[in-house]
């Protein structure tokens, strides 16, 4: 199973792309494809396209400038081709796309491998047998992203041709990684992780794939730094191991906290996997967990069973060169360290199921994520089909991450205009709330973020009054919560629909702020976009410490979320610009993001 040498230097340019299940021999296929637009859909297989006019950069779309091709016009179907060396030999090679926008199918050598519908997961192809012999083999992608088509998950894509409001330019075709790896006739296909803090243990689930004959079994190494922790080895049935992994528990906090997870003690337990057949290794792989909690009890969000304020802000993981596509693995990690810096202990990765590389340097680093669903803004039955299909790919492919505390399906009735009066709308929340729970039992899941709140754990309000007074007035002291829920919010929005009151959920501010700001005005400032415009730093950040403290100081919220982290094209309404240059010192963004509250008992 060994890859050149050649290759495995190009491996190493470029950071493994699903961190949580991490093989030694692999290879990238980013770089330079071929690459045609097919706008009147001609083309339907990889023999047609018989010119390549352009080369693209993969994984940056065609609209970015860091593609080479920065191309924002409409172009409903793309082809991409690249050929790759690669020798056949006694394993099994596995080509995968961690995300294509929006459909894709995929050829290689001319047979067609793969088809894949939804532009934020990832997906894969056994491509052993289609290799060529000469171990020069051909990869077609084609992919088909309709740029006016409203009832498919999108996210903050415009359809129109110039980007209005809070919509932006759109990502079509090929955006996060491509690579392929070399596993044994029988490998581990999937992991997943449980936390299970009240028993002080991990649950682990592992599903192989190929040849399940022979006497199999999972061994697994489990350690804190050099401390080990676990050394186990379970039998294999059916091609599975479901296992609870027991902890010796330390007892009392200090040497618990050792262990658990948490943005300010961020512990990661590596793992090392070994598949054995009749005791030979077949497969091995890397991966890592952590033990954490992450609940809801009463009126507040539970951290490691302890109350925990949320200091959050809305992240929306765009870049001005690269559009949804990271620039660099280097650039995620920098946008988790800037977040931290300016005393924020999550984000609310906003309409983005965000890059496996992000949610690694987040559960690395420490900073907690919720994880929304990009919206259609159509309701229609095949919109919901899509929605449903992707949203449970995404659960799917994050489930382990220890940074993820929240999942999000909807946001802001989008793709549900209607939730006061139509049912099916309704249902629709209702339902993507109830299965995700059902996906998963461990975390908090709020069924519409921003109001008109039905099955939800958390009250999410999003308010861009300024106005402290306004604030002051509709959630201060003298506020009774039972009457909030009874009146308008901004935005001639009810908090929650009838049948549905207020049952004691914690309540956090999700969206506020907002305030737009530009230091140096450049050419076309008339498109700036904001809840609030400032013309200078010194008022930009007075007005940011005093909606923080008001914000803080307010008994009601069990958290906030700020909007936003970064300058998102006309959205000029970040805390950094959009090369992430702060606009103000981080230190004073962190003073007034982190300043301590009176409200919880003993303060957190």
């Amino acid at each position: 199973m060994q890859i050149p040498p050649e290759q495995r230097d190009a491996s190493a340019a470029h950071a493994y792309p699903r961190p949580q299940l991490e093989r030694e021999h692999w290879q990238s296929l980013n770089g330079s494809w071929r690459f045609h637009f097919d706008d009147a859909c001609e083309f339907t297989s990889a023999a047609e396209p018989h010119e390549w006019p352009l080369d693209i950069t993969v994984p940056f779309p065609p609209e970015s400038a860091a593609s080479g091709i920065g191309d924002t016009g409409f172009h409903p179907r793309c082809w991409y081709q690249r050929d790759f060396e690669l020798m056949p030999a006694d394993d099994r090679v596995i080509l995968r796309f961690g995300a294509v926008d929006y459909a894709a199918h995929v050829w290689v050598n001319g047979h067609l491998v793969a088809a894949h519908e939804g532009g934020h997961t990832p997906f894969w192809a056994d491509i052993t047998d289609v290799l060529d012999p000469s171990g020069r083999q051909t990869v077609t992608v084609r992919a088909d992203d309709d740029p006016h088509e409203l009832n498919k998950p999108r996210g903050k894509q415009d359809w129109q041709l110039e980007p209005h409001l809070i919509w932006y330019p759109r990502t079509s075709g090929i955006w996060q990684t491509v690579w392929i790896e070399r596993v044994g006739h029988t490998y581990i296909d999937k992991i997943r992780w449980t936390p299970k803090l009240e028993g002080f243990a991990i649950g682990l689930e592992a599903r192989l794939r190929g040849d399940l004959g022979g006497d199999l079994s999972l061994e697994l190494e489990l350690r804190h730094g050099e401390r080990l922790l676990a050394r186990d080895r379970y039998q294999v049935v059916d091609g599975e191991v479901d296992r609870s992994i027991a902890l010796s528990d330390p007892g009392i906090d200090d040497f618990r906290n050792e262990l658990l997870w948490s943005p300010e003690r961020p512990t990661l337990l590596d793992v090392e996997l070994k598949l054995l057949r009749d005791g030979k290794v077949v497969d091995r792989a890397k991966s890592y967990t952590a033990l954490r909690s992450a609940a809801v009890l009463r009126d507040r969000f539970m951290l490691n069973g302890r109350p925990y304020v949320l200091r959050m802000v809305l992240d929306q993981g765009y870049w001005p060169d690269t559009l949804l596509a990271a620039p660099s693995d280097e650039a995620l990690r920098r946008d988790v360290e800037l977040a931290k810096a300016m005393g924020f202990n999550g984000v609310r990765k906003h309409q983005k199921i965000e890059d496996p590389r992000y949610l690694y340097w987040a559960d690395k680093l420490g900073l907690m994520v919720w994880e929304e669903m990009p919206s259609a803004y159509r309701f229609t039955r095949t919109a919901i089909k899509r929605t449903v299909r992707e949203w449970t790919e995404a659960i799917d492919r994050d489930y382990s991450h220890p940074c993820i505390i929240v999942w999000v399906p909807f946001n802001e009735s989008w793709g549900v205009p209607e939730l006061p009066v139509v049912q099916a709308h309704r249902h629709a929340v209702e339902a993507l709330y109830h299965l995700t729970k059902t996906l998963d039992q461990t975390r908090a899941v709020i069924g519409n973020d921003g109001w008109e709140s039905s099955a939800t754990d958390i009250i999410g309000i999003h308010d861009y009054d300024s106005n402290l007074e306004h604030i002051r007035e509709r959630y201060g002291a003298g506020v009774d919560p039972e009457k909030l829920f009874d009146r308008r919010r901004p935005g001639g929005r009810v908090l929650t629909l009838d049948g549905h009151p207020h049952r004691g959920q914690p309540i956090i501010l999700t969206e506020f702020g907002g305030i737009a700001f530009q230091k140096e005005p450049q050419p076309g400032d008339a498109k700036i976009w904001g809840y609030t415009q400032v013309t200078d730093d010194e008022t930009f950040a007075q007005l940011y410490e005093q909606l923080l403290r008001a914000i803080i100081d307010t008994a009601l919220f069990s958290g906030f979320c700020y909007t936003q982290f970064a300058d998102t094209f006309q959205e000029a309404n970040g805390l950094l610009y959009a090369d992430r240059t702060p606009k103000i010192p981080l230190q004073r963004i962190k003073a007034a993001t982190s300043r301590s509250r009176n409200w919880i008992p003993g303060g957190v």
